[in-house]
């Protein structure tokens, strides 16, 4: 049966909403009218490199059996929908029109899965250390997830690298590192059908008979993906430095016992909050994947460029380590960093 699937986001929720139009189910992106009449018009391109192959196919939406269409905000009819996936960064949902959206969404009971490397508050409220700890001051606008019930909110690791070409249209995708996306379970069992349903749907895709990349995997821990913190404190966030930014591969390899260090150190985190070694993706594994990935962090580019607000896990992090009592030198370092570059973007009134 094709699913539904509303998906906030057009960039890199192209690349999940494209596996699931592979799989035969419809989606819906969510994104400016300028981006929606581009996709409404020309349809979406993702590009992956299969396994074994040398070059990047491209993958029209236009071509496959699931329907694709895109609108803003204003124009989504929540009804219709069977899933909500949160594929836009943290600080957009501040947005006035996506808030107003998000309280639809948020009143309809309608499930949701995240993709953002900042989890939605409502979910960290499912684990019961992060449940009493005060971590609004991370989020851009903390009231945005005060009416969204724990249960209905499951958060998925974005591990996929891509990126927009800056020379292609808004509807083009390039993935540089076809890794899993891997989700954790909603409290609601029919919920978890529905990930279970579409995981198994997309596993089946094949392409001239070859599997294709970037899977949905689904797991029944919470901290799955939280193993994505250390990533992020180790690379992502270390990209953004006191001049130009640097790639992930110079942030990690630069000096690779200090980044063992900070990687191990998050791992110890969420480890106290509950997970579990096995919930982890050890540390050569990650170092090794870091050597391919050439470019500045998404964050790092968007200091670069001025951004006033970016995702700030590396603060989330702090916050829950300190009040923890598992301070971290190099990690304040790193927010210390991220502040003043962003202190740069505050024009004084």
């Amino acid at each position: 049966m094709a699913r539904n699937i509303l998906v906030l986001g057009a960039s890199y929720g192209s690349l999940l909403a494209t596996k699931l139009l592979m799989a035969g189910h419809n989606a819906t992106l969510v994104c400016r009218q300028k981006t929606a009449d581009l996709i409404n018009r020309e349809g979406t391109e993702v590009r992956i490199k299969l396994r074994d192959e040398p070059t990047h196919r491209a993958i029209f939406s236009r071509d496959q059996p699931g329907r694709l269409d895109a609108t803003p905000p204003q124009d989504v009819d929540v009804s219709k929908y069977d899933l909500v996936v949160l594929a836009m960064q943290e600080p957009q949902y501040a947005n006035h029109t996506i808030r107003v959206l998000m309280i639809k969404i948020a009143e309809a009971g309608l499930p949701c899965l995240s993709l953002m490397n900042m989890p939605p508050l409502p979910y960290l409220k499912r684990i019961p250390a992060l449940a009493g700890m005060d971590l609004d001051e991370a989020y851009t606008n903390a009231s945005v997830w005060e009416r969204f019930q724990p249960g209905l909110m499951s958060l998925c690791s974005p591990d996929p690298q891509a990126f927009r070409p800056p020379e292609e249209g808004a509807n083009v995708l390039h993935v540089g590192l076809p890794t899993n996306f891997k989700a954790a379970t909603f409290e609601d069992e029919a919920h978890n059908q529905l990930l279970r349903e579409l995981e198994a749907d997309i596993d089946a895709v094949r392409i001239d008979g070859h599997d294709v990349p970037v899977k949905l995997k689904v797991f029944d821990s919470l901290f799955v993906p939280l193993a994505k913190w250390s990533m992020l404190l180790t690379g992502n966030y270390r990209c953004i430095t006191t001049g130009e930014p640097q790639s992930i591969r110079d942030a990690v390899h630069g000096d690779l016992e200090l980044s063992r260090s900070i990687y191990e150190h998050v791992d110890a985190v969420a480890r106290r909050l509950g997970a579990d070694p096995s919930d982890q993706v050890p540390f050569e594994k990650y170092a090794k994947a870091a050597e391919s990935l050439l470019k500045p962090s998404s964050a790092a580019r968007a200091v670069a460029s001025g951004a006033p607000f970016i995702e700030r896990v590396d603060l989330l992090v702090r916050l829950i380590e300190d009040q923890l009592g598992m301070p971290n030198a190099e990690i304040d370092r790193t927010v210390k960093t991220v502040d003043a570059r962003l202190g740069e973007s505050i024009v004084p009134g």
